[in-house]
């Protein structure tokens, strides 16, 4: 079976973030662990559906040979994550916006609070965004206080900083 060519996507050039809270951390490696555990049961199966011959017409082969793929590829796509990770931790000094504070703001007369964490655990509508992100940027070395324009698609924005907490 042939793969389709397909040419790289806008974000495929994007460089990797690894930045993660303690607690992703544990929540990938128990990922890892629970594939590590499914991994001999779908190598076993593969091998026995091996044994009924002809791997051209024999579709219960190929589609646990897929499984197993599938599984194979997370382990190692897993692995290189938690060997690459740079774990947050919040600085104690609060003067300045860091990777991992939580940050309260006032923008159009309302306070709203951010957690700025690495891009993989972004969750906006939690108030949790990347310090890539437009207005984690703005807001990354920055002290109570300060007020940082942020440039939408339609307009500009102002936030003020209130507490690093």
């Amino acid at each position: 079976m042939q793969i389709p060519y397909r040419k790289p996507g806008k974000f495929s050039q994007m460089k990797q973030d690894y930045h993660l809270t303690e607690e992703r951390y544990k929540e990938i490696e128990k990922k890892l662990e629970r594939l590590k555990k499914s991994r001999p049961e779908a190598a076993a199966e593969v091998s026995r559906l091996a044994e009924l011959g002809d791997f051209s017409e024999n579709v219960e082969y190929q589609l646990a040979k897929g499984k197993l793929r599938g599984i194979n590829s997370g382990i190692l796509s897993l692995e290189h994550q938690l060997n690459q990770a740079e774990i947050i931790t919040p600085q104690k000094q609060l003067d300045r916006v860091e990777l991992g504070h939580t940050v309260t703001v006032l923008v159009d007369g309302k306070t709203k609070k951010y957690r700025i964490l690495g891009s993989s655990e972004t969750s906006p509508g939690r108030g949790v965004i990347s310090h890539n992100s437009p207005l984690g940027a703005a807001l990354v070395g920055r002290e109570a206080g300060e007020s940082v324009m942020v440039r939408l698609a339609d307009k500009e924005v102002e936030y003020k900083i209130l507490k690093i907490e």
